[in-house]
């Protein structure tokens, strides 16, 4: 599935099966944001990073 230039916004992203959700969006070129509860762990981050997908953290 091809998600380049589209925006995502992932509520409970932070981990779990949001978090999943965020990589597979992240991995099919969609940017992501990533609303949250929580503060989201530096690896989590690294993940989203890892693809380039223009990923947004906010709690």
């Amino acid at each position: 599935m091809n998600l380049d230039g589209k925006v995502a916004i992932v509520t409970g992203g932070s981990r779990g099966i949001g978090r999943a959700i965020c990589l597979g969006l992240g991995a099919n070129g969609a940017k992501v944001v990533v609303a949250a509860r929580t503060e989201m762990d530096t690896s989590a981050g690294t993940q989203y990073e890892k693809y380039g997908s223009g990923t947004i953290g906010d709690t």
